[in-house]
């Protein structure tokens, strides 16, 4: 099963959409014409809904999206996809969780030879789904990044935004992030003197 790629945080002066990113852990879920939802997983190992914490996002997935997403999976003929989401409650902080209520949000869906949708598409297709706020759509532009990274970009959670991209290059999706600084900071003091994994998760 297909991982979620990394994304860059190298800046690329392009049309994006820029979307909200959602603090929480990676859970990906295959789907195929035959076998409907057959395979769950984290963004590193397969999981079940026994699986401590994350098993949860099964259910999730099956009783608030499955038959939504088929349904378009088929309307698009799609035979094959992965579907993307982000496992996250209030309290959540660079993939830790509490016990407390956690939600699903669908933040992107990988076709079978054709690749990630393209942002465009994506948002067509999906949009009255949960899934990440729209914050801009457009040419980037050094004010938008710089309310990222200040915080003050309205809609925005605490993270930050991914923005995606076509990439004229290789006709692929590309994606890169901005941070706020404050949750920059934040993993700081947690991860204290450790700067190898500060450097892995920021």
């Amino acid at each position: 099963m297909k991982s979620y790629p990394t994304i860059s945080t190298k800046i690329k002066p392009t049309q994006i959409y820029a979307f909200d990113k959602i603090d929480g852990s990676n859970i990906r879920v295959e789907w195929s014409d035959k076998q409907g939802f057959y395979k769950f997983g984290s963004r590193t190992r397969l999981i079940d809904e026994n699986t401590y914490m994350l098993g949860e996002s099964v259910n999730l997935i099956m009783d608030n999206f499955a038959n939504d997403l088929a349904a378009r999976f088929f309307k698009n003929r799609w035979n094959r996809t992965v579907a993307f989401f982000e496992f996250h409650g209030k309290n959540s902080f660079c993939g830790s969780h509490e016990e407390e209520e956690h939600k699903l949000t669908l933040i992107d869906v990988n076709v079978y030879k054709r690749g990630m949708l393209e942002p465009e598409k994506f948002v067509d297709t999906f949009g009255d789904l949960e899934i990440p706020l729209v914050l801009h759509r457009g040419f980037l532009t050094e004010e938008l990044i710089d309310e990222a990274r200040n915080g003050t970009l309205e809609g925005m959670s605490f993270e930050g935004i991914v923005c995606k991209y076509k990439d004229k290059k290789n006709n692929k999706v590309g994606m890169f992030k901005v941070k706020n600084r404050a949750w920059l900071n934040r993993l700081k003091d947690r991860c204290g003197t450790n700067e190898a994994l500060y450097r892995k998760l920021k």
